[in-house]
């Protein structure tokens, strides 16, 4: 009898050992497929930031960026699905999964490079003062008792707080949700200077003609790239393998063209 129960039990044993390895392999593949490139990037972005990600007249979503975006996408056959966030919170909207991707004009910095993970630069960027065409601002020194605005979560800021001794000379430093409010209110003189991005700079100020001055002085020069989660490494991969394609075969060329006139791609 006891022969019969020992038996039982080894069989028994066995099989539950059975069990955790069938288990373990199951989680083990689970985990590979998880490292998998998805077959769906969801994209966050300011769905205001003109001309790199915004909304036409018909409300569709268009700019540089989303067709950089969409051509990378179709390259490595993927589905994409772009979606406005608050761009303020990016490296949470990031983190948390609910995007996967930022691609947007976003600026490459050491601050942010402990939370994202970025392509290679694809294109350069300065951070430039605009004042109305009729004022006496020339310098950035004649910041001095100003009104200053910019958008609230953009480098702008950071850019504005690396040179403390001129943000302290300002009267306020106002933030906006987005560039175009903080260019509203320059308009209607309740600013005196917005400092922003160059390329938005420069598309909105063309728009309007006589409108605007462009100061020499500017805030610095930085890059942009495209932000990845830490350990996507096999997408950011893949997607920086894209871009220098899109690049080496004129098709980053042809859009750089398209938005701003000339090639402005690095």
């Amino acid at each position: 009898m006891k022969k019969i129960v020992s038996a039982l039990l080894l069989v028994v044993m066995s099989g539950l050992l059975l069990t955790g390895c069938g288990n373990t392999g199951t989680q083990d593949a689970g985990k590979k497929a998880e490292t998998k490139t998805p077959q769906k990037i969801v994209i966050g972005l300011d769905d205001t930031f003109a001309p790199m990600g915004f909304r036409d007249e018909n409300n569709n979503l268009v700019g540089f960026d989303v067709e950089m975006a969409k051509e990378a996408a179709s390259r490595l056959n993927m589905e994409i699905e772009f979606r406005p966030i608050d761009w303020n919170s990016k490296e949470v909207e990031l983190n948390s999964k609910k995007v996967d991707v930022l691609w947007n004009g976003l600026t490459i910095t050491e601050d942010r490079k402990k939370n994202i993970a970025f392509t290679k630069p694809y294109m350069a960027n300065q951070q430039i003062i605009v004042v109305p065409a009729n004022s006496t601002i020339k310098t950035k020194a004649d910041l001095a008792g100003k009104v200053v605005g910019t958008q609230d979560g953009s480098t702008s800021v950071d850019a504005i707080n690396n040179e403390p001794q001129v943000k302290k000379s300002f009267k306020e430093l106002k933030l906006y949700g987005d560039f175009s409010q903080a260019l509203m209110d320059l308009k209607t003189s309740r600013l005196d200077a917005v400092v922003i991005d160059e390329i938005v700079g420069r598309y909105y100020t063309a728009k309007k003609p006589g409108e605007y001055t462009i100061l020499t002085d500017t805030f610095g020069t930085e890059d942009y790239g495209v932000g990845f989660r830490k350990d996507d490494t096999e997408l950011l991969n893949k997607v920086d393998k894209v871009l220098d394609d899109m690049k080496a075969d004129g098709t980053a060329a042809k859009i750089s063209e398209k938005w701003f006139g000339k090639n402005i791609v690095k």
